[in-house]
């Protein structure tokens, strides 16, 4: 295949900074703060966000206030706000508050999913299943969120044909698109090239999204290898914030600014402002108190 050829002339990236991000900040930022955060999101382009999770406060303090955040939130048309529901309790906390479109999250290991949820995968499923027939019912939206595709920190290497399995029960489930995690940046383009022949040869790509993380500094050559293979839907965080709990040494997902970049020198569109994006990376970093991981946002703020 050659490099560079057919890839997609415009690609769609799902901010998840506000929830994948902040939930595994050490810093609970006021109400406020995770306001206007999104709201400048917003304002830079990106119409497809992540904000929020109804879980337990004593688990995930940092996501305590998301009734509330939901509700500040300015609602615009053709802006999708996601919000992450765990179980049938979550869900009720949703719906009352007319959430338009939840996230669904499982894993392709089961130590894994028993760590984060407390449950195995098929457990798991059983779950989320009661909680997509309440979506259903509502004629919410739903996505769905694989992670450990590319591996487990408690397993090693975990299973493409599991991970089919679970790409099936999400999408009969009616998730409209399934993201694959590498939730520890473990996976490298070849790894990733052999998963996708893979899935590719049942899902169509309209039904796929991948979600990187940038622990081993291969995210944008995984992003690059995914856009080789016709994908056009990827997850990212502005600034590089987040990582995961589950995962010791997990860094953050891949910045939004560096696939910005990535997609811009390739002529690919994205819809994303980048001057508005700086700004809304650079007010949360400020508020955390931390730089960040991001290269090319390092590269813009130092030039300011």
């Amino acid at each position: 295949m050659a490099l560079f050829k057919d890839l997609p002339k415009k690609v769609k990236i799902v901010e998840v900074g506000p929830r994948d991000g902040l939930q595994n900040e050490k810093t609970i930022l006021s109400l406020e703060d995770k306001v206007k955060y999104i709201n400048l999101l917003i304002e830079a382009g990106l119409n497809s966000l992540e904000v929020c999770s109804f879980v337990r406060a004593d688990k995930i303090p940092q996501m305590a206030d998301s009734e509330k955040l939901y509700e500040k939130i300015e609602k615009k048309e053709n802006v999708h706000l996601s919000c992450l529901v765990p179980n049938e309790k979550g869900m009720e906390r949703a719906l009352s508050l007319g959430v338009k479109e939840i996230a669904l999250f499982t894993a392709t290991s089961d130590t894994f999913n028993q760590k984060n949820i407390n449950t195995n995968i098929k457990e798991s499923l059983s779950r989320l299943e009661k909680v997509a027939t309440m979506a259903q019912k509502e004629n919410i939206r739903i996505r769905g969120y694989i992670s450990t595709v590319f591996g487990c920190p408690y397993e090693g290497n975990t299973s493409t044909d599991t991970l089919m399995e679970v790409i099936q029960k999400l999408i009969d489930f009616g998730a409209y698109e399934v993201s694959l995690g590498d939730t520890i940046g473990v996976g490298n383009p070849k790894q990733v090239d052999k998963v996708l022949d893979k899935v590719l040869e049942k899902y169509s790509v309209d039904k796929l999204a991948m979600h990187f993380h940038d622990t081993r500094g291969l995210a944008l050559a995984n992003i690059l290898t995914s856009l080789q293979k016709g994908i056009y839907i990827f997850d990212s965080s502005s600034g590089g914030l987040g990582g995961c709990p589950y995962a010791t040494g997990a860094s953050g997902n891949v910045a939004t600014e560096d696939v910005f970049y990535l997609l811009h020198s390739l002529g690919i569109e994205t819809g994303i402002d980048i001057e508005k994006l700086v700004k809304a990376s650079t007010f949360i970093l400020n508020k955390l108190n931390k730089t960040t991981p991001s290269r090319y946002l390092s590269t813009l703020i130092a030039g300011k």
